[in-house]
């Protein structure tokens, strides 16, 4: 079972999920996800981002953590520092910030 931010939708201030969390609307402050971030072609994301995995569709501005990956899709665009075990770039996709891979 996903938490769904929807299309259409603005949250602001803190979220903690302990499922994975789906977002295809505008989040400003920060979200922690045990599982799986999943950031939809046309989402805004104004925050820190912690979570075992995010996928990068839409736009992310801030810094994030995972444990596992970070998949920025094409078509995405992440503007902050990462700190994940794995790092993926699509073709398409736009990336602006430092990447630790030191986990």
């Amino acid at each position: 079972m996903a938490t769904i931010i929807g299309n259409g939708l603005t949250i602001e201030g803190e979220i903690t999920s302990e499922e994975d969390v789906e977002v295809a609307g505008t989040l400003r402050g920060k979200l922690t996800a045990d599982g799986v971030v999943s950031v939809e072609g046309g989402a805004v994301i104004e925050a820190d981002v912690s979570a075992s995995t995010l996928q990068v569709g839409g736009t992310v501005t801030g810094n994030v953590s995972a444990s596992d990956r970070v998949d920025l899709l094409a078509g995405g665009r992440l503007v902050g520092d990462v700190k994940a075990a794995r790092l993926t770039i699509a073709d398409g996709a736009q990336f602006k910030g430092n990447v630790d891979m030191d986990v």
